[in-house]
């Protein structure tokens, strides 16, 4: 009996603490960040899911500072890698050399960048697929593997990769299977005029103040816990799912225009992604259960990366974001 509640106190403070460090987070971002308050939102959801996030944005929108602000306010060890045409799978992962200890010479494992809590892959549409995939077990298994030996990540461990939209020149679009790693792609856009003349006033007078560690790599692993003990009614969940599977033509939950315009629909990770999102959410905005309010709100950085639209679709100008929507407004 102690030992149940001691566990509940326990919850109740770190339930406690995500509430009381939202608005301290904010505060914290607001030093170098301004504006792009549901880009900030999702990345939270992202770190307090433990899973990673795609960002696609021009370049100029501040994505490697939001990522690095992020990182400090967690305390996290952050490594950048910028991704290029010639980048290979050791630059990244890290590689064997000859080494000499007490005379004999022996083949040491150097760790790469990836051994870092936070990851920003830099433009990673930008490297050929072999380097892309030498992310994917590290992304998914949290280890890398290398001369047959596995070396573990630290925990936790978050890749934010970015990718740009424009200058496609040159590029290798991620597979699907990639892709479908991320559980967001988060779309940074450009700012209303009042927050883009911050931002100009604020960028060109002073020196923007130091941002404060509010966290550690021990608080956001018990965030991690707290996320998925989050309750959430079946109903809710079933709710999720039936948006997931309505994007998949052919299926007999799949409306006519899914049918007409998309060509591959989502799978089941998208459903987990969207309830752990919306588990997440709930916990941030302080409520005790998680709504359709949270799913609804998730769907479009879930859903936008894990569906490709036919050329029907394309022909009929009808965007990804606007599937979307008609998806939210058919579903029960």
């Amino acid at each position: 009996m102690n030992t149940e509640i001691a566990q509940y106190e326990e919850e109740a403070a770190i339930v406690q603490q995500i509430r009381e460090g939202r608005a301290r987070i904010y505060a914290e971002l607001s030093k170098t960040i301004i504006g792009q308050h549901d880009v900030i939102e999702q990345l939270l959801i992202c770190l307090f899911s433990g899973s990673h996030c795609l960002i696609t944005g021009a370049p100029g929108l501040a994505k490697t500072l939001l990522v690095r602000s992020v990182a400090q306010v967690f305390h996290l060890a952050f490594s950048r890698v910028q991704f290029t045409p010639d980048l290979m799978p050791a630059d990244i992962t890290g590689t064997e050399i000859l080494d000499e200890v007490d005379g004999k010479r022996v083949l040491q494992f150097v760790k790469g960048p990836i051994f870092a809590n936070v990851i920003l892959a830099d433009e990673i549409n930008r490297t050929p697929p072999k380097t892309q995939a030498a992310l994917l077990e590290a992304m998914q298994e949290h280890q890398v593997t290398a001369a047959g030996k596995r070396f573990p990540l630290p925990e936790p461990f978050f890749v934010l990769a970015t990718q740009n939209p424009i200058e496609m020149e040159g590029t290798y679009p991620l597979p699907e299977a990639q892709l479908d790693r991320f559980m967001f792609n988060v779309n940074i856009d450009y700012l209303p005029y009042a927050d883009e003349l911050r931002v100009v006033l604020q960028t060109t007078s002073r020196k923007s103040e130091p941002i404060q560690p509010l966290f550690t790599g021990e608080d956001v692993l018990k965030f991690h816990e707290m996320v998925r003990r989050m309750p959430i009614a079946e109903e809710v969940a079933g709710y999720a799912v039936r948006l997931v599977a309505s994007t998949r033509p052919g299926r007999d939950e799949a409306p006519a225009f899914i049918n007409q315009w998309v060509s591959w629909g989502a799978g089941l990770r998208a459903a987990q992604m969207l309830v752990l999102g919306a588990k997440a959410r709930a916990l941030l905005n302080g409520q005790s259960h998680v709504s359709r309010d949270d799913i609804r709100a998730l769907i479009h950085p879930v859903l936008r990366h894990r569906m490709l639209l036919s050329y029907k679709a394309e022909a009929d100008g009808i965007s990804i974001e606007a599937c979307i929507d008609r998806l939210i407004a058919e579903t029960k």
